[in-house]
């Protein structure tokens, strides 16, 4: 399949849970275009590929001069869904990295088609009241279960009382990436602790000893990786130094003008060497901070990555851990699928941990020596 294709599916899929969240809303009226391409940056012909799709499928309807709408009725008799289904799942995304989401949806498709299992998406974008939306939906439409990466998962979370009633419900519920250690549910994550002290000790052992670090701290994955970061920098005797630690939230982070933010932050840190790299979208504002100023890799700035969700993290050459999008999906999947075919809802043996799988690529510039070669190492 093309970029072009891929990315259309993305969007295709993103539509397709707008459409499952708000059909009995009314508020019909879709997103504009310009909005969508914004939101999942993409072009507008990849969205009216998208918005052609769903037209052929009568899901939506255009309105010349107006916009497009859901076309309400088709879209409450299809369930947008597989009416044969044995099994209705709710999958609910933050929705911020395509990439990643694009892999783990796939992931679960695939364990999902064997079973005959009916999978909705719901995008949250990262906010309490779109999560609390979604919940009430899965929670009083006859879910059998469903999947979730928690929104701003280190923080206070206000629907904890929907989580609550739907356990007293004995529904199924599996996190992934970021969850709540309120609730007693299983979830599937990363090591994250450990990618850190692999990654850092890749540039401890290069030589450097001044390296920043872009963390965001409504996320709990991230919080994992700043406390391996700092257990690595003591590890390597590299002494912390808060002024090399930039925090952010998650929306932020993902914002077209997070870069310039970056820009000002390294400025600030001549002896600086290396960064450390939270996300792939904060890889991405480093990279065009340091094209805007005229820095380069490895040769300015040695950089490193976690959860790399890019299908050309060898092409690009960056150091990172890869993430495991597609195996996520299957794990988490699969792993929902035995919950409920056992009648289970709590964490009984039903959680899962990737190790990380590291790629050290031609990013990390050895301080008085040559760059690294390329290999991949780890397990995933």
């Amino acid at each position: 399949m093309s970029a072009l294709g891929r990315k259309s599916d993305q969007v295709y899929n993103w539509i397709r849970a707008y459409i499952d969240e708000n059909k009995f809303s009314a508020n019909l009226k879709l997103p504009s275009e310009h909005v969508i391409c914004m939101r999942l940056d993409v072009s507008r012909e990849t969205v009216r590929q998208a918005l052609d799709r769903l037209a052929r499928e009568e899901l939506v309807y255009k309105v010349r001069g107006s916009g497009t709408y859901i076309n309400k009725a088709v879209a409450l008799s299809r369930e947008m869904g597989n009416a044969s289904a044995c099994v209705k799942i709710g999958l609910i995304l933050q929705g911020q990295d395509a990439n990643a989401n694009s892999g783990l949806i796939s992931g679960i498709r695939n364990v999902m088609r064997e079973k005959q299992a009916d999978l909705h998406l719901f995008f949250t974008d990262n906010k309490f009241s779109s999560e609390r939306n979604c919940l009430n939906v899965v929670a009083y439409q006859d879910y059998d279960g469903f999947i979730v990466d928690g929104v701003k998962a280190s923080l206070l979370n206000p629907n904890l009382d929907c989580y609550r009633y739907i356990f007293q419900k004995k529904i199924p519920v599996i996190f992934y990436n970021n969850y709540y250690k309120e609730l007693k549910y299983p979830r599937v994550i990363n090591n994250d602790w450990k990618c850190a002290l692999e990654l850092l000790g890749l540039l401890a052992r290069a030589g450097h000893k001044h390296i920043a670090g872009i963390f965001v701290y409504d996320n709990y994955q991230s919080i994992e990786k700043f406390r391996g970061y700092v257990t690595a920098l003591r590890k390597y005797g590299v002494e912390f130094d808060d002024d090399y630690v930039k925090w952010c939230v998650s929306n932020e982070a993902h914002s077209p003008g997070f870069y310039k933010e970056v820009g000002k932050f390294l400025k600030g840190l001549p002896k600086c060497t290396a960064i450390v790299c939270c996300n792939f979208m904060i890889l991405q504002a480093v990279r065009r901070s340091m094209e805007e100023s005229g820095k380069r890799v490895p040769e300015d700035y040695s950089l490193v990555c976690f959860d790399y969700s890019g299908s050309d993290w060898e092409e690009a050459g960056i150091t990172c851990s890869v993430h495991p999008g597609y195996q996520m999906g299957q794990q988490v999947g699969s792993r929902l699928l035995r919950m409920i075919e056992n009648h289970e809802y709590a964490d009984n043996g039903y959680s899962y941990v990737f190790e990380p799988r590291i790629y050290e690529g031609r990013s990390i510039r050895r301080i008085g020596g040559t760059e690294r070669g390329g290999r991949t190492g780890g397990t995933g």
